[in-house]
């Protein structure tokens, strides 16, 4: 779940900081340029001053003073060029040169420095340039009119080049960035912590959650932190599995008083039974059923009790070694499978797993006494042992008549017997009871199809870890 929300708080964090950042940095290129249109404006100003007592024709009377006036203009205007390297010019209205530094720049026919001029012969200045940003190697142009007695006479343009402001923008911009960086990082930091304070309650749930449906049912919640709501599921959970098992043992000690206090009264209701069988005729058939459903009754009795008792009880792990047990447990039902006519196989190499002894048992002799139940004369039935990552397993092979899909997914329901094996010997309880015990020890037992002949059998993995 972190992987999931981790990602989404950072994708807003980042579009929130974009959201800050992207019109902050077109305020700062903005404050720039506008920083440099206004000293344009100031400088223009200035040299409009100088050049509105400059005469087209100087006077008779006073021609000296008229030359040192455009004189000093001119010296202004290459003083201003030399030190900012900012081209400046007045200009006529017909265009012509007043004064311009450099000298060979004159005013160009077309261009944003014409659009400039045309402006301010209107007797207005010039529009404020368009933005430049840093990638573009454009100019800045302003333009003031010259005016004396309400006409303008002639016209100041200047030509910046927009480098330095440009550079000054980017140098602004990266700290605009590295601020956003430094944001970006205290964000998924405080995200980390967030989203580690959100779902730690979670996990250590989930976690618990995983314990209880392994059959682990004295798992319960840790006290840990987080937000209150998820405090308050996690003390409600564990009411629940409290709950939970108390309802389960109730039940597990139900079926197992239950098949103690049954067996009692059954044993002695069958004990009745044979003293009346004495009295009536030799092989009556009526006495002979009720003897037969009275002595299946004390099995499934005692199975519901083993099953109980397995469901109850906690596994004693230990490493063993696993083809050492299922060559023993092949050995000890030979004779029965010889007696019917089957041929059981052992392919047991050593392999370790973690098990109790006594349940693994348990285990491979209901799996092998189903296989030889139901495979036929002249069938036959192998087990094999095979170590495969972190688990060890125990397969068992039949060529009996199988399952259908639909019974292969119910088999090992308690009480559950397939409509074809109704006549055969046994309460629908092996199999549930050797769920129960395989699961107690972190074990598990899956069913399967087993192609043979073009028929199907039935293959049972009976599988423990490999660690403990």
């Amino acid at each position: 779940m972190r992987t999931r929300l981790l990602p989404l708080l950072i994708v807003l964090m980042a579009a929130v900081l974009l959201a800050l950042g992207v019109p902050l940095a077109v305020s700062t290129a903005s404050a720039q340029q506008q920083k440099v249109v206004v000293d344009r404006i100031d400088d223009t100003a200035r040299f409009a001053a100088l050049a509105q007592f400059v005469t087209d024709v100087p006077t008779t009377a006073r021609p000296m003073r008229t030359d040192d006036r455009l004189e000093t203009l001119r010296r202004e205007l290459a003083s201003y060029y030399g030190v900012y390297g900012i081209r400046a010019g007045v200009f006529y209205r017909n265009a012509s040169s007043m004064a311009n530094a450099p000298d060979d720049w004159v005013l160009p026919n077309t261009g944003e420095v014409r659009e400039a001029f045309g402006e301010a012969l209107l007797s207005r200045r010039s529009h404020d340039p368009q933005q430049v940003w840093p990638w573009q190697r454009s100019r800045l142009v302003v333009a003031s009119p010259v005016i004396r007695d309400g006409d303008v006479v002639a016209v100041v343009v200047t030509d910046s080049p927009t480098g330095p402001m440009r550079s000054r923008t980017l140098r602004g911009w990266l700290l605009i960035g590295a601020g956003e960086i430094a944001a970006m990082l205290l964000a998924v930091g405080a995200a980390l912590r967030l989203t580690g304070w959100v779902l730690r309650p979670v996990r250590v749930l989930d976690a618990t959650t995983h314990a209880i449906a392994s059959g682990r049912l004295k798992s319960r919640v840790a006290a840990a932190g987080g937000p209150p709501e998820l405090r308050r599921l996690a003390r409600s959970f564990n009411e629940m599995a409290d709950n939970v098992e108390d309802v389960l043992e109730q039940q597990r000690a139900f079926v197992a008083d239950a098949s103690h206090q049954l067996r009692n009264p059954l044993s002695a209701l069958l004990l009745r039974i044979e003293l009346l069988a004495l009295e009536l005729p030799e092989g009556n058939e009526e006495i002979a059923s009720v003897q037969t459903e009275g002595k299946r009754l004390a099995q499934v009795l005692d199975d519901l009790l083993d099953l109980a008792l397995a469901e109850h009880a906690e596994a004693d792990l230990m490493l063993i070694d696993v083809g050492r047990l299922a060559q023993e447990r092949v050995a000890a039902w030979a004779p029965a499978a010889t007696a019917k006519g089957v041929r059981l196989t052992g392919d047991c190499p050593p392999a370790t797993g973690w098990a109790d002894p006594i349940t693994l048992s348990s285990a491979l002799d209901a799996v092998i006494d189903n296989a030889v139940k139901f495979t036929p004369e002249e069938g036959a039935v192998e087990v094999s042992v095979a170590a495969d990552g972190d688990v060890c397993t125990v397969v068992v092979t039949d060529t009996g008549p199988g399952l259908t899909d639909e019974e292969l997914v119910r088999v090992g329901d308690r009480f559950w017997r397939s409509g074809r094996h109704q006549n055969v010997k046994g309460s629908g309880l092996g199999l549930s009871i050797t769920r129960a015990l395989l699961a107690a020890g972190r074990g598990a037992i899956a069913y399967e199809h087993h192609e043979h002949d073009e028929q199907r059998g039935l293959r049972v993995t009976v599988s423990v870890p490999r660690s403990g």
